[in-house]
């Protein structure tokens, strides 16, 4: 079927259904269709807890924001870029607040700001530990209300029609119905979030398969600092759990870091301790996790907080932790380092503009410079707020210079329907495995080049598959799965030091002149 639309939207995120809500602002008389591969709220923002950082008292100031980012950046930030999206912190949160955020107070009626690794200041905006679903929620309530923009669910992105380095919209999977649509827009807006499942444990839902960075590539855009993933240092370690992440915030108001023997030991790795960047903590849990032979560590709140304290400020990870029996509340948290954070993606600008014309990219899809070589906690979703509104800004600046164009439609040709998904399985649980042992928190270049390899074998199988049977949503992830796994590998083979979230045995020091890594489709 073809479809016709102003705006196309991919993804349902904060940035995603930002953009809805800014774009629609702007120009209320374009059509805008959201389409989202999975129901509306299934995506990283619902799920996460800590808040969103923004200076919000007498003791802080955009410099000493601006300086952890830098830092926690590790020489990879773009400082003009940091500068402007901090800069703009305070208005879009007053953004969410009109649109009904109530984030949490203190008994004063003050904003109870959380405080966070890598952070010098109190300045996590939070609702509880519950900040993105009711970020999440919010923002489908005012996207659901507004006329001109129509949401899809269960529609998945297949390929961006790219010609001559001009975006024309892109074929759609429609799962309930197995149709793919030919979507033509005068632009079209990747917000599909990062590539987590691609790691064996990860915090992210299981819609995170990398679609927007591949299909971008695909395409013919350039690629940054994919080697840059960051691992979130505590989630639940539960066989059924699916990684359940403990927001960084519970170490902020006093948890502590023990191995199963009760030992606190962060202070043998940095200078703050449990307060240390998210790579150091990751980094040093891997180490003691190595050194015991243990499977996970401790972190114990029970013992420097009241119940009472526990069950007001971290409700959701008090009432998920309990489904496990784990009353957090008398004793430690057994907790393992996981996938959590794309710092790479598509090379994009604040406005997700990219090299190809018509084709933004907004939040963890993209690379805007804002994170460098590890993103300091809570910038995300603030990263995501401010690329919304100033990629629904440009959008509404330029509009009268968009113009939709048709494109084939989508050829099945000789595809028949697949009679061996077990090969999509096996490859599925395979690459995640080779991810998580081979390119996880510490690499080596023998590790890498085997891993590569491996890729190569499971591109190839995968690729004669796409081509020979007909697509279904498990086929796409896979194969956009696949994609961002062997451009992380290639991208960390090419960075020969050891910086931010990447470290690698090898070439354990940091070089002297920092630079990006890219990579493009070779044509």
């Amino acid at each position: 079927m073809k479809i016709k639309t102003d705006f196309l939207i991919i993804g349902s995120g904060i940035s995603g259904l930002s953009l809805a809500v800014n774009l629609s602002s702007f120009l209320p008389d374009e059509k805008i269709l959201l389409i989202t591969k999975e129901s509306i709220h299934q995506s990283s923002t619902y799920y996460a807890q800590g808040g969103i950082a923004c200076v919000s008292n007498h003791n802080d100031n955009n410099e000493k924001h601006i300086n952890d980012t830098l830092i926690a950046g590790d020489g990879l930030c773009d400082e003009k870029i940091v500068r402007k999206i901090i800069s703009q912190a305070s208005d879009r949160i007053d953004d969410l607040i009109n649109m009904g955020i109530e984030f949490t107070r203190n008994e004063e009626g003050e904003y109870d700001l959380g405080q966070e690794g890598g952070h010098s200041e109190r300045r996590i905006l939070h609702v509880n530990d519950q900040t993105g679903e009711s970020v999440e929620t919010t923002l489908i309530n005012n996207v659901k209300a507004l006329n001109n923009v129509e949401i899809k669910e269960r529609w998945c992105g297949v390929n961006l029609y790219v010609k001559n380095l001009k975006c024309y919209g892109a074929h759609v999977l429609e799962e309930d119905t197995e149709e793919i649509h030919n979507i033509s827009a005068k632009s079209t807006i990747l917000a599909t979030g990062g590539a987590g499942k691609i790691y064996l444990y990860t915090t992210n839902p299981d819609v995170v398969s990398g679609d927007g960075i591949a299909m971008a590539y695909r395409a013919g855009a350039m690629i940054s600092n994919m080697e840059f993933y960051q691992f979130h240092p505590t989630c639940l370690y539960h066989p059924y759990a699916k990684s359940f992440l403990i927001t960084e915030a519970m170490r902020g108001e006093g948890a502590i870091l023990k191995d199963i023997k009760g030992n606190e030991f962060m202070e043998k790795y940095h200078p703050q301790k449990d307060l240390a960047p998210r790579d150091i903590v990751s980094r040093a849990i891997d180490a003691e996790l190595k050194k015991s032979g243990d499977d996970y560590v401790y972190l114990d709140i029970a013992s420097y907080q009241d119940s009472t304290f526990i069950k007001t400020h971290f409700p959701g990870i008090y009432e998920k932790c309990l489904e496990f029996n784990v009353d957090i509340t008398k004793n430690p948290i057994p907790v393992v380092p996981a996938a959590h954070y794309s710092c790479g993606g598509v090379v994009a600008g604040i406005d997700g503009k990219t090299e190809i014309k018509n084709l933004h990219v907004i939040g963890e899809a993209a690379c805007t410079g804002f994170h460098g070589a590890n993103r300091l906690a809570s910038n995300s979703l603030l990263e995501g707020l401010v690329c919304a509104y100033e990629c629904a800004k440009f959008l509404a600046e330029h509009n009268m210079n968009l113009k939709r164009k048709d494109f084939p439609e989508w050829e099945i040709g000789d595809a028949v329907p697949s009679t061996e998904a077990v090969v999509i399985t096996q490859n599925w649980d395979e690459i995640r495995m080779l991810m998580q042992n081979f390119v996880g928190i510490v690499r080596s270049d023998l590790r890498l080049k085997r891993a590569l390899k491996r890729m190569n074998l499971y591109s190839e199988e995968i690729d004669y598959y796409y081509w020979n049977y007909k697509v279904d949503k498990n086929l796409i992830e896979l194969r956009n799965l696949s994609m961002v796994a062997e451009i992380l590998i290639r991208c960390a083979l090419s960075r020969k030091e050891s910086r931010g979230t990447h470290y690698n045995e090898n070439h354990p020091k940091k070089l002297q002149l920092a630079r990006n890594s890219y990579i493009k489709r070779p044509w």
